[in-house]
């Protein structure tokens, strides 16, 4: 059983003052995108799983060896499985690779032992704020911890060049740095820089990115070189460190890609796609 995760990016995020449940409410807009996760899954003599090309851990706290455990349980099956990530989503980046993983775990597992889709969100939820979307994918307008999941008219007229630096950045390290600056709200992209599909509709801007180059000064200096490097605003995906801005065309994003000519841990000229997760062969 094979599957592909597609990474997702922030386009928009707003952030709120943490809930008396502990968490942030978001609100923001999130896509799908083009670079992905191969995820291998077949039956074993024993548990286990293995990760190749990333930092992603190979042990019980791997979001996709999560969804392996919280679905057996589910469907009551104690089958020894084997699980086989190869990365591509660079981790610590704001591009959800973990998410991603879990989900098409989900939905491969879920298929394959008869669990029903209601069950399936919950232990989506439970796994992690980003697994909710990742299961379906798209675009979409995301709200609260991320389980309020709003459809959006799909997004294809853009490109985006997306640059991560060699360094990364914590989640819940950014958000409490966030906290401790009094809830900063980002600058919005102004609309000459924004494809036309996003132009007078909810904020493009990232209310993390304050916080994180608060918390390592040279995301901003990244920034700020993107900015130079390509004539265009960069905005941040998630919690960081990934950055990106918008083209009109892959081979537009293409050229800028090019253009860096500085040691990144990824840098990839990537489309729209309309879904989080799909069978592979």
């Amino acid at each position: 059983m094979n599957a592909t995760a597609y990474a997702k990016v922030n386009l928009a995020l707003a952030v709120f003052a943490r809930s008396a449940d502990g968490f942030h409410p978001l609100r923001g807009i999130f896509q799908s995108v083009s670079l992905s996760d191969h995820i291998a899954i077949s039956y074993a003599e024993h548990d286990s799983v293995t990760v190749s090309g990333g930092e992603t851990p190979a042990d019980e706290s791997n979001l996709g060896w999560k969804a392996v455990d919280a679905i057996r349980r589910a469907a009551r099956i104690s089958s020894p499985i084997a699980l086989d990530i190869t990365k591509r989503i660079p981790t610590g980046a704001g591009l959800g690779g973990g998410s991603a993983d879990a989900a098409a775990v989900l939905g491969v597992l879920a298929e394959q032992f008869g669990v029903s889709g209601d069950i399936v969100g919950e232990i989506a939820e439970a796994i992690g704020s980003d697994v909710p979307f990742s299961l379906d994918g798209g675009t979409k307008m995301v709200e609260g911890r991320g389980e309020r999941l709003v459809d959006m008219e799909p997004l294809s007229d853009f490109a985006l060049a997306i640059v991560v630096p060699p360094f990364s950045l914590s989640t819940p390290a950014v958000f409490a740095e966030w906290d401790r600056l009094d809830g900063p709200v980002a600058k919005a992209m102004d609309n000459q820089s924004l494809p036309p599909s996003l132009r007078g509709g909810l904020p493009i801007r990232n209310d993390l990115f304050p916080a994180a180059v608060s918390l390592d000064p040279r995301l901003g200096e990244w920034s700020d070189e993107l900015e130079t490097l390509w004539g265009a605003s960069v905005a941040m995906s998630g919690s960081g460190s990934a950055l990106f801005a918008f083209f009109s065309s892959k081979d537009e994003a293409l050229g800028a890609i090019d253009d860096v000519n500085f040691p990144t841990r990824a840098a990839e000229a990537l489309t729209p796609v309309a879904i989080g997760w799909e069978p592979a062969t």
